[in-house]
């Protein structure tokens, strides 16, 4: 197997992919180095299953419970997400944009509804 095939093996990047935006600085850049450890954490040392069932469970509490405690519930959701869109707008198109701050707006009014603000 040449070594340019094992690298896109095994839960690694495939070839031609980066981890880091090219010629980011300032806070993208310390937010993408900081979230190096984290994520590398989260998809290789927890189970595959662990991340989106915990955020189903955290989400399906904000909707079940309709007071502050649904709110904080959906609160870790909302910060995942939004994480995750920052670390990913540079590659998305528009859609891929539409759809993160529809998600995200949708998440903000949740925990606002919770915590009474409508």
């Amino acid at each position: 197997m040449a070594p340019d095939n094992k690298r896109s093996q095994g839960g690694r990047q495939p070839q031609g992919e980066q981890f880091f935006t090219p010629g980011a600085t300032g806070l993208r850049k310390a937010v993408e180095r900081r979230s190096a450890v984290p994520m590398t954490f989260l998809f290789t040392q927890v189970p595959r299953w662990v991340a989106p069932a915990l955020l189903v469970i955290l989400l399906l509490v904000g909707f079940a419970v309709a007071n502050p405690l649904g709110g904080v519930a959906v609160l870790p959701v909302l910060a995942f997400v939004g994480w995750l869109a920052y670390l990913s707008w540079p590659s998305l198109s528009v859609g891929g944009k539409v759809l993160r701050v529809a998600m995200l707006t949708f998440l903000v009014l949740l925990v606002a509804t919770r915590f009474g603000a409508f």
